[in-house]
């Protein structure tokens, strides 16, 4: 799955992200309205991690979603 999906239906992804980063809420979530870059920012600030860390854990997001037990 790529980011265009998950944004397109972001308000339905939102319980599993937040299941995955739970120091990340709702409201953090819809601050974002889906865009990818600021998604990125939040988590880097939130968990004290790097650009490219946040970007690899992202795209291993996206990919868990395709996975035929999500």
């Amino acid at each position: 799955m790529n980011w265009h999906r998950i944004e397109g239906n972001w308000k339905q992804h939102q319980g599993k992200i937040v299941e995955r980063w739970d120091k990340l809420t709702h409201d953090d979530l819809d601050r974002t309205q889906g865009r990818r870059e600021q998604f990125e920012g939040q988590l880097r600030e939130a968990y004290g991690i790097s650009r490219d860390q946040a970007k690899k854990d992202v795209d291993e997001f996206c990919k868990s979603l395709c996975a035929p037990d999500a």
